[in-house]
Formats: C-alpha cells, sequence, structure tokens
C-alpha cells in the first residue's frame, strides 16, 4: 500500500507508519513468547514469526500498557468523584477483518502477551461467531448464504453480552461456535468473569447499529470497546489466503465425519479451487466490500498485511 499524498496524510484521522518505523517504538518491552509459544497460538494457515512479534506486537504491547493504565486511573478518578466502589471494568479491545486475514492468531497473541503483564494477569478472549443464529434459523430464514453478515447475528445478545461485562458482572456466558460443525454448539459457552482484559474479535464488530428516527438510545458493539484493532490487506491477498486455506482444510478436517464441509474433501483440485473462488467471491467479497470495509475508518489501529502475511504499515488513530 503506497503512502498517502501530503494534502490527504494532513487530513486523515490516522499517523501512519512503516514497518520498520513501527517497529522502533518498542522500546525496552520485554519479549515474553518463544518459539514454541508461537506454534501453540497460530493456525496452520496464518504463520507468524519471532520476527513479527518483535517488530509489531511488542511495539502494539507497550502502546497497550500505557492505554490500559490510563483508563484504568480514569476509572478510578470517576469512581472517587461519585463516591463509588463498584469493583474493576474490564478495557476491551475489539479485533476485526475480513475472513482468512488472520484475526484469530492475532487475537491469541495479543492475550497472551497481555495476559504476561504485571498489571492485567487475567485475559479472555470471546469470538462473536458464537453470537451467529443457529443454522436451523439460518435456514428457516433463508440466510445460509449471508453466513457472517449482519443479519445473520443475534445483535442484541452481544449487546446485552458486553453491557454485562462492562458493568463488571460476574460469569457472563458466551456462546460458543463449532468451525467443524459450522454451527453454534447446543448448550456449551464460555464464562466471563471480570478478566482485567477481555478480547473480542469478528468480522463486523466494528460496525454501527441503525439509527432509529425517533433518536432512542442504540449501542454499538465497538461502543463498548476501549480500543479497536483492524487487520487489513488487499482483496487479491484475502482471496488467495481463503482459497490457500481451503485446500489444506480439504486434506485435514474437512475429512472429519462430523464436518459441515465433508462434502467437499474428495473433489479434485480444479474443483476444489473453483469451490473456494466461489465462495469467496459470492459470499466473503460481497461481506468484505458492503459491511466489514466501510468499518475500517473506525479502527484505533490498523494492521495493514503484505504477502506471506508479514505486516507491512501501521496505521495509528490521532484523533
Amino acid at each position: 500500500m503506497n503512502a498517502l499524498p501530503p494534502n490527504l496524510a494532513a487530513a486523515s484521522p490516522f499517523r501512519h507508519f512503516t514497518r520498520d518505523e513501527w517497529a522502533q517504538l518498542r522500546a525496552d518491552t520485554p519479549l515474553t513468547l518463544n518459539i514454541e509459544d508461537l506454534r501453540k497460538l497460530q493456525s496452520n494457515h496464518d504463520p507468524i514469526s519471532i520476527d513479527e512479534v518483535i517488530a509489531i506486537y511488542l511495539p502494539l504491547s507497550r502502546l497497550l500498557a500505557l492505554y490500559v493504565a490510563a483508563t484504568q486511573g480514569l476509572f478510578k478518578a470517576t469512581q472517587r468523584f461519585l463516591g463509588a466502589d463498584d469493583g474493576k471494568v474490564p478495557y476491551i479491545i475489539g479485533v476485526a477483518g475480513s475472513v482468512a486475514v488472520g484475526k484469530s492468531t492475532t487475537a491469541r497473541v495479543l492475550q497472551a502477551m497481555l495476559s504476561r503483564w504485571p498489571n492485567t494477569p487475567k485475559v479472555q478472549l470471546v469470538t462473536t461467531d458464537g453470537f451467529l443464529h443457529n443454522n436451523s434459523k439460518l435456514v428457516a430464514d433463508g440466510l445460509m448464504e449471508r453466513k457472517g453478515f449482519p443479519e445473520s447475528y443475534d445483535g442484541m445478545a452481544i449487546i446485552n453480552f458486553l453491557a454485562a461485562v462492562k458493568a463488571g458482572e460476574r460469569n457472563v456466558r458466551a456462546p460458543i461456535y463449532s468451525h467443524l460443525v459450522y454451527d453454534v454448539v447446543p448448550g456449551e459457552s464460555v464464562i466471563v468473569d471480570r478478566p482485567d482484559i477481555l478480547i473480542v474479535e469478528g468480522l463486523n464488530v466494528l460496525m454501527p447499529n441503525r439509527l432509529t428516527r425517533e433518536g432512542s438510545e442504540v449501542p454499538f458493539v465497538s461502543d463498548f470497546f476501549d480500543f479497536a484493532v483492524f487487520l487489513d490487506a488487499s482483496e487479491e491477498l484475502l482471496e488467495k489466503w481463503y482459497v490457500e486455506r481451503f485446500m489444506r482444510l480439504r486434506e485435514t478436517s474437512f475429512r472429519d465425519p462430523r464436518s459441515f464441509f465433508k462434502k467437499f474433501a474428495d473433489l479434485d483440485d480444479a474443483a476444489a479451487e473453483a469451490t473456494a473462488r466461489g465462495i469467496w467471491r459470492r459470499i466473503n467479497l460481497v461481506n468484505l466490500r458492503e459491511n466489514i470495509l466501510p468499518t475500517r475508518p473506525r479502527a484505533s489501529l490498523r494492521l495493514i498485511k503484505g504477502a506471506s502475511h508479514r505486516i507491512e504499515q501501521v496505521a495509528l488513530r490521532k484523533l
């Protein structure tokens, strides 16, 4: 991605950094992950190296340490002003971006790094996939081909979950989604119990709700975020990564008898690639253009990827 022209750069709410410029902002932030840690955190289709952690995630860790400390200080000052003693409020980080851009790996790496801070030992992670309507409802509503689009989620359930977490409630439950069976798992949930930091990962977490004409209060999911990361890449790279992932999964999890995608496991290479490109262009590319990319300017930080998932540029909101 080319640098912005001078006139646009001055008006942009973001300050842009090259990879090397961003890496210099690490200062003395210690490296707390090793190669074995990374192997456990990354997915097979989204490689990440120690070099990436040092250049990109250590400066981000330092920045978030400053932001979290400032937010905690502001909360305590407000509590003193109100004469209240409501306990702690979690710092919530959103992670957004397209299918196949690497949100899951980024979220897991952030969770691992932030949980090693002495002042935030409890860091939890949830994905908005669990708030998708179950397949039976999507089929009944004719939305299976719109899975991942805003209308396929239980939006109020997400809002209620985040409101409870932000209010400091104990043992708030979030439903669990299985990518193997491609559906929400009935009766299963993850319990979020007043963490220091909560990371919320999902496609459309920065998307605003529709405003009402009568001016009633309509909260956005991102209203509950203290910081938001947007993973970015060109459409061409995203399609390439999606197809590569599909082809690898055809040899692995698609062969599981429980897999929703088992029907694709025995396709030959040409048919499998054509199927993957068809799904990408019919569903994921449309969602990207209509719903995900328009939310990109609402992020606090953009991580802009080049080939091989390497982050080449960083854009930090200055307004």
